[in-house]
């Protein structure tokens, strides 16, 4: 929650963080030592099965992550552990970037040894800039539902959520949907995590206030006027949420998704997560190699990591859903204590398609200011 990772439409322009500008060219990455192409390779097949590949993403000696903040869906332990299991050690570059600062830093470092090697993206700039990726099967690629990847391994869905309302239950009374925010206990109290034109989890906030307002993932409109009526009714709190103004009690409602919101009532025994049921909004961050990267066996070896059964347990362990729940529950391999921790949701959930997305995030660049400002 400490960052807010961008949806940014195709239409949105970023300013490119001032590092990634700065390092020496460097020279093309040969082949590994192993003599693998490892930037044509398309599964662990092609290093000759898996320990051909971690003996190539050794030899390589690195990997490189971007906008991976240790605080989001367990990143930092999910790092932590894929370094240790493999003795690779991971560069994270820019923990609070977004996507397109992602995109940006693999174009302005292309060739260079500090470029990103994967990517963590939201929907509508993973979709943006497929041919920046190499597609690669994991092991475990059959697991993941056909809607949630491209046929050709190019992207992969890996972790997602639902949105949510948490609170502060020591200082307010119980929310049970969308509408209690605008009761007058709510004065100056509800804080978004971002701005709805370019990030994505505030954007899916705008989307179920929609939803539960009499709206759709065709028509967000209603969602921006349920928040202008917040601000109107003085409820609206202008304040980035992180991690720290919430438990320094700053921010007592956050909307966002349900893991981040999760992760407080940790901290803080007091904070409550509600997912509406009548307003269930459901998305999925996308997972890519880049292409250009210049630790190629690495960054495969990482995607085989993240899919994999313990890769899969950290994210949930982050209170994230893991693309491969279903899979996992029927061959007994999900840890069950920790899927029972995770926020009860009821209702069917709205995942908005790409063009669902791109239309609201134009309507958002056009009406958003005007409702709040």
């Amino acid at each position: 929650m400490k960052t807010s990772r961008l949806l940014a439409a195709a239409a949105s322009t970023f300013v490119v963080v001032g590092l990634v500008a700065c390092a020496p060219p460097e020279k093309e990455t040969p082949k590994t030592q192993s003599g693998v192409d490892a930037n044509a390779a398309t599964s662990a097949a092609d290093f000759g099965g898996m320990d051909g590949l971690v003996k190539a993403a050794k030899d390589e000696g690195g990997l490189n992550v971007i906008a991976l903040p240790p605080d989001w869906a367990n990143y930092k332990e999910i790092i932590d552990t894929f370094s240790a299991k493999y003795g690779i050690k991971v560069n994270s570059a820019q923990p609070d970037a977004n996507s397109q600062d992602e995109i940006n830093a693999a174009n302005q470092q292309k060739g260079k040894s500090t470029a990103p090697d994967v990517f963590d993206l939201g929907q509508a700039i993973a979709l943006a800039n497929t041919s920046m990726f190499a597609p690669y099967k994991v092991a475990t690629f059959d697991d993941v539902p056909a809607t949630f990847k491209d046929p050709n391994g190019t992207w992969v869905n890996d972790y997602g959520g639902y949105m949510s309302i948490g609170y502060d239950s020591a200082k307010l009374p119980a929310v049970t949907g969308v509408d209690d925010l605008l009761r007058p206990e709510f004065k100056g109290q509800v804080a978004l995590n971002g701005d709805p034109t370019t990030a994505n989890a505030a954007a899916n906030g705008v989307l179920m206030a929609a939803i539960a307002n009499g709206g759709s993932a065709d028509d967000i409109a209603p969602g921006v006027d349920f928040f202008g009526k917040l601000k109107a009714a003085g409820n609206f709190l202008p304040v980035d949420p992180t991690p720290a103004t919430i438990e320094s009690r700053q921010t007592p409602v956050v909307i966002d998704w349900d893991y981040l919101n999760s992760a407080e009532t940790k901290k803080l025994p007091s904070w409550k997560v509600v997912v509406p049921s009548n307003a269930l909004v459901g998305g999925y961050y996308f997972q890519a190699i880049n292409k250009d990267g210049p630790h190629p066996a690495a960054a495969r070896l990482w995607q085989e990591f993240l899919y994999s059964d313990e890769g899969q347990n950290l994210f949930l362990k982050g209170l994230a859903r893991p693309v491969r729940a279903d899979a996992m529950e029927k061959a007994g391999t999900i840890d069950r204590a920790l899927l029972a921790a995770l926020p009860p949701v009821q209702g069917t959930p709205v995942v908005a398609t790409d063009a669902q997305t791109k239309k609201n995030a134009d309507y958002l660049g056009a009406n958003w200011a005007k409702a709040i400002g």
